[in-house]
């Protein structure tokens, strides 16, 4: 077998034109010149007045999904009226809607109590530690979502009594004087980069530059429409470009913080610098921009599998949440399954493998649309030559690629220590007396092993968990993996599209090692001192969901949960719930 030794991180992405035309520098400097002209007002801005803001941007946006998703889709060669149109609704104006409509409704709790309202029950665990529940948020949840929670885990040190002292924190003491933070958009999922953007103006109330990602560049003049009540007043400018005007306005001196969604290589250029230089810097701790700089970055994501009494009717299940977690947006996602971590000894680690490749046989190759997507692809089938490939791409396209049976102890392989960031998956199988075992082993392998920090899911048969060794291994897993967001029997996106849950790395980040990423985004009820979430699903699920490649009528219910969440009303509730049985 071919080998070459990877570096650890995530992907190269190469630069691309972009389907704008770059801001000039001149453009740059006026649109951050007028934003530090209103970012103390925007600071000091009442609570009321924001609502009002926010109000008019849910109804502007609303007015632009339909194009919003129309250029998505045609920018990512998906066939409108197929089942593949549900990922541009679900992953871009059903978010966006709903992270606006929960930081309304944050800010009115703020301006009745001074913060948000836990909803859920508060616990804490036997090592100290406090979670809150933040999921379901609201009846609609558990309608939509029946079985699914969400929990705030918060850093060691935090109390139940302290909860509410670690809210809101830019509004008490009230902030009075404004920061301009600059935002680098994401060019994989169209919602990304203008949450992140919400994030810093309305959580940490800065003004904001949203630089567009090359690759979807297309979809800055309908922020521009959608967001106007923002961008009229001068608290939002959106501008577009590649590295050279990313490192512009990182530099400039009335750019006061930066966000960034992408590759820890990006980070690691704007922080110390690129090259010999740059990596000269980061060995003796000498950052060349000294700003604050927060960060997601992608990673090599693990679902763990717990060995138990599955039926054929559970592999088939689960082979479709695997996969779907791979082949969504063509694998070109930072959440997407890298590695399925299976027990050797177990009876159905075959079976769920046959089930995965049937599923993957199935779904035809995607466009290859992220730049630089065939180079990776051929990176890791040079290296594993024995790895298998599905489908009949046409020009454009890539087979999906699964690598079984890899070698646990081979630490240095490049499935294990580079996020492919295409449709690429492995598996590997540890050696363990039982499960208990097996799950403390895969824990060591998830944190010390694989790449990043980001997000891990397990998949564990209720039945397993009545053998009070497996729950409680289960237990000491979810509480000692490293990871930001912990998820339960599903795919960890569901801490993503909660919105009440805090998105990130696990907490701890260094600019020097800063692995998945520094800070979070979301995070409605404006948790300061997060350590990571642990997000509960049932085991199976019905009807299937309409992020999963079997679902027939995902397009469908996913364009009505996107009206629904526009305007609620009992017809489109029972218009969704309709489709949704047909899938």
């Amino acid at each position: 077998m071919a080998f070459v030794k990877p570096r650890r991180g995530s992907a190269a992405i190469p630069e691309i034109a972009g389907s704008m035309p770059h801001t000039p520098l001149e453009d740059l400097d006026r649109a951050v010149e007028e934003l530090a002209a209103h970012k103390d007002e925007w600071a000091r801005m009442p609570v009321g007045d924001r609502l009002a803001v926010l109000g008019r941007i849910h109804d502007d946006f609303a007015g632009v999904v339909d194009r919003w998703v129309a250029v998505s889709m045609q920018a990512k060669g998906i066939t409108s009226g197929t089942p593949t149109e549900a990922e541009e609704w679900l992953a871009g104006p059903l978010l966006l809607l709903r992270n606006l409509r929960l930081l309304g409704r944050s800010l009115s709790e703020i301006g009745r109590h001074g913060h948000p309202r836990i909803r859920g029950r508060v616990a804490t665990h036997p090592n100290g530690q406090v979670d809150a529940r933040v999921f379901p948020a609201d009846l609609y949840d558990r309608i939509f979502f029946r079985g699914f929670t969400g929990d705030v885990w918060m850093e060691p040190g935090v109390g139940a009594a302290d909860l509410a002292k670690t809210q809101a924190l830019a509004y008490k003491p009230a902030v009075t004087s404004g920061k301009v933070s600059l935002v680098l958009g994401a060019g994989n999922v169209s919602s990304i980069g203008p949450m992140d953007a919400l994030y810093k103006l309305f959580v940490e109330k800065q003004v904001v530059v949203l630089k567009m990602n090359p690759v979807n560049a297309y979809l800055g003049p309908l922020i521009e429409e959608g967001f106007r009540a923002l961008v009229s007043r001068g608290f939002l400018r959106v501008a577009y470009g590649g590295a050279a005007e990313g490192a512009y306005l990182c530099g400039h001196p009335d750019v006061d913080e930066i966000h960034v969604t992408g590759s820890d290589r990006t980070h690691d250029a704007i922080v110390f610098g690129t090259g010999d230089e740059g990596a000269r810097r980061k060995a003796e701790r000498r950052p060349v921009l000294t700003k604050r700089v927060t960060s997601e970055l992608g990673n090599v994501s693990p679902v763990i599998v717990v060995p138990g009494p599955w039926t054929p009717r559970d592999f088939r299940f689960h082979a479709a949440n695997i996969v779907g977690q791979l082949v969504n947006n063509a694998g070109f996602n930072c959440n997407a399954v890298r590695v399925v971590v299976q027990h050797a000894g177990w009876d159905g680690r075959e079976k769920l493998l046959a089930a995965m490749r049937a599923l993957l046989a199935a779904i035809p190759p995607r466009q290859a649309y992220y730049p630089g997507a065939a180079e990776r692809w051929q990176e890791y089938v040079a290296t594993h030559p024995e790895a298998e490939r599905f489908g009949t791409p046409r020009d454009g396209e890539l087979p999906w690629v699964l690598a079984a049976g890899l070698d646990p102890a081979a630490a240095d392989d490049i499935c294990f220590t580079q996020e492919a960031f295409c449709g690429v998956a492995s598996e590997t199988a540890l050696g363990a007396a039982d499960a208990p075992e097996f799950l403390d082993r895969a824990v060591a392998f998830a944190n010390d092993i694989l790449w990043g920090t980001l997000n891990v899911g397990l998949i564990v048969h209720p039945h397993s968990l009545r053998d009070r060794r497996v729950a409680a291994a289960v237990d000491r897993a979810i509480e000692n993996l490293r990871f930001g967001t912990v998820s339960v029997n599903h795919w960890a996106a569901a801490g993503y599209a909660a919105v009440t849950t805090p998105w990130g790395a696990f907490s701890g980040g260094d600019i020097c090692d800063v692995k998945s990423g520094i800070g979070e985004v979301h995070n409605t009820l404006m948790f300061s001192r997060v350590q990571k979430n642990v997000v509960w699903g049932p085991f199976r699920v019905w009807p299937v969901p309409p992020w999963f490649p079997t679902c027939r009528t995902a397009h469908v219910v996913a364009r009505r949960l996107t009206k629904f969440e526009a305007r609620p009303s009992v017809l489109k509730l029972t218009r969704i719930l309709a489709a949704a049985v047909r899938g």
